[in-house]
């Protein structure tokens, strides 16, 4: 299968800022033996402001734009530092692509996109994809990169979408102010119901949300894409959603309804 796995700040870091390092070496393990089992995998990781918050010395995420992008542009080279130290421990080359907004409303860039993509996952490499925070002056345009990962599965015609978050998956309401919250196990159609159920921002570090994530459902759906909310504290949970089983909250695609991709 050709998967996309997008991972948040939340799941790569600790509420410090700083780098879960055993959660983040579990997570290219299990990436990098998925590959080895002859899928291909896309990585859209977060992390960059909230690695360069710690980094920075920042007691919080900053708000203003310009303290973002420092903390982008020193945090996206500690990211793909370990990133790229980490798969060459299993054998694989990381390749690193940033993205801003334009780069996937244009469409020639957009097509350039995708080809590059296209050709690295030829060349057996591991592409990360991340927003260009450092350059970008959109305001976390793609919502924590939950929109990226979705229109990052669609532009390579993904099998599968799964997001690593933390949170096992979809509720019927926010399960961290209602206790009595059911985890959904899967949707075929985002309903007002289902939409209504979303709760607001996402951790401290992060910018998404169950919103983001539902509007990265959307997209999938429409595509003819399956993808998966799944709790990222346990990396091993990616082997169980490649080979199917019940996990997280799977959205589930109508094929015969799916747009095509140019």
């Amino acid at each position: 299968m050709r998967i996309v796995v997008k991972v948040g700040t939340s799941t790569l870091t600790y509420a410090t800022g700083r780098l879960n390092i055993r959660r983040v070496e579990t997570l290219c393990k299990v990436l990098s033996d998925l590959k080895n089992a002859g899928n291909e995998m896309v990585l859209v990781s977060s992390g960059a402001i909230g690695m360069g918050t710690g980094k920075l010395g920042f007691a919080e995420r900053p708000k203003d734009m310009p303290s973002k992008q420092a903390a982008a542009a020193v945090g996206q080279c500690e990211l793909m530092y370990v990133y790229d130290k980490l798969f060459a421990e299993y054998n694989h080359t990381a390749a690193q692509i940033l993205l801003t907004a334009e780069d996937l409303r244009d469409e020639n860039r957009h097509r350039n996109f995708t080809n590059t993509i296209l050709r690295l996952l030829e060349l057996g490499a591991l592409p990360v994809i991340n927003e260009n925070d450092t350059v970008s002056t959109e305001e976390i345009a793609f919502g924590d990169n939950d929109t990226l990962g979705a229109l990052a599965a669609v532009s390579v015609r993904a099998d599968l979408l799964i997001i690593l978050t933390d949170i096992d998956g979809l509720y019927t309401a926010d399960p961290r102010s209602h206790p009595d919250a059911v985890r959904v196990p899967e949707v075929r159609e985002l309903t007002p119901e289902i939409l209504s159920s979303a709760g607001g921002q996402g951790s401290a570090l992060s910018s998404g949300g169950m919103v983001t994530k539902l509007a990265a459902a959307r997209l999938c759906m429409n595509a003819g894409i399956d993808m998966l909310i799944v709790n990222g504290s346990r990396p091993e949970i990616l082997y169980e959603a490649a080979d199917g089983k019940s996990v997280g909250t799977r959205f589930v695609a109508a094929r015969e309804k799916a747009v095509a991709v140019p």
